[in-house]
């Protein structure tokens, strides 16, 4: 299919800097464009790549002032990023769906499942289940007892939910995930050995929720871990029993929250953060790479680095100090020599 600038800057609500005629059937990164091909601009690093493109259509920000001839057709937006998100999704969107159950595939006879559903080949729907209209289960994804699924939900090949999870409408869960295996959860002995302790709780996961490929969501030991709506986790991140995220919290890949912490909403953090158990966190509060959170963090909005993980402005200033550590204890050995000279002078 193709589109004209005019048409992607109607459904956009952008304006035209070009020809509005030009047209365009695929997307292709700035710097890689040619023609017949959109990109978008949103970062400032590849404003250079703008000049040299060979993209037909760019979409770039209202407030984007080019300081050279541009050669391409610009298509003006309030968030470029955010447009060329909704042009993909509207692509996605334009590919023909999957629907019908495939053979072989098992669907217990207790098993409920709503309108348009798609079951691919080799999944397993358990006893009680309930799936909403329009789910997607692609080829080998296992469904237990009396899980629940909302509506417009997309399980990916090798999901795995374990019984009485609640999953939303919406949600997007990617191959290999894990959703309900056993909290990490074991009484020592005076053998020395480890008791199991029964999990007998479940994962709740809200609407719009989105877990990357082999990402592990444990039930809780009582009650739910409860991932809350619009949560957004990367691949292979690990979320143990009893914790609880608050909505529209994003995590990049594996990061690990330990058992009972309590996030609030809108946080973000980086790849490989590490959250010790029963940590309260504020709402807002971003995590840089790699922070280790060991206690509590009150301050809503509150920035912080490092492991142990510490507010940002500090944490800077200690690795500024970190860096220059060998000069610093060079300089020190220096004054040791000099404080010995003077005493070994101040001895005769």
């Amino acid at each position: 299919m193709e589109f004209t600038a005019k048409l992607i800057a109607d459904f956009l609500g952008g304006t035209v800097d070009g020809d509005p005629n030009v047209k365009v059937h695929t997307v292709a990164k700035i710097e890689e464009g040619f023609p017949g091909s959109l990109a978008f601009l949103a970062n400032p690093k590849y404003i250079p790549y703008i000049y040299t493109t060979h993209a037909s259509i760019v979409l770039v920000n209202n407030d984007f002032v080019p300081e050279q001839p541009i050669e391409t057709t610009l298509v003006r937006v309030n968030n470029a990023y955010e447009a060329f998100a909704s042009l993909l999704n509207l692509y996605a969107q334009s590919k023909q769906p999957k629907s019908g159950i495939e053979e072989p595939s098992f669907i217990h006879k207790s098993a409920q499942i709503g309108k348009d559903p798609y079951v691919g080949a080799f999944s397993y729907i358990s006893e009680g289940a309930v799936l909403g209209n329009n789910v997607k289960v692609y080829p080998q994804v296992y469904i237990g007892p009396k899980v629940k699924v909302g509506d417009n939900t997309l399980l990916y090949p090798g999901v795995v939910i374990y019984e009485e999870c609640v999953i939303g409408s919406n949600c997007i869960i990617h191959s290999g995930a894990i959703i309900g295996a056993d909290g990490f959860g074991f009484a020592s002995s005076e053998e020395t050995n480890y008791k199991k302790i029964p999990q007998i709780g479940n994962v709740i996961i809200e609407d719009y929720v989105e877990i990357g490929a082999n990402a592990t969501v444990d039930r809780a030991t009582m009650g739910s871990t409860i991932l809350r709506k619009g949560v957004k986790i990367d691949d292979h991140v690990h979320i143990a029993h009893n914790v609880e995220v608050g909505e529209n919290t994003v995590m990049a890949a594996q990061t690990g929250i330990a058992g009972s912490t309590k996030i609030g909403k809108n946080c973000m953090f980086g790849g490989q953060v590490g959250v010790s158990p029963h940590v309260k966190i504020a709402d807002g509060v971003k995590a840089g790479a790699q922070a280790g959170i060991s206690g509590d963090i009150k301050k809503p909005g509150a920035i912080v680095l490092g492991s142990p993980a510490n507010e940002i402005g500090k944490q800077r200033r200690s690795m500024a100090v970190y860096k220059n550590l060998p000069e610093l204890m060079n300089k020190i050995h220096e004054l040791e020599q000099v404080v010995e000279e003077l005493r070994s002078k101040l001895n005769k």
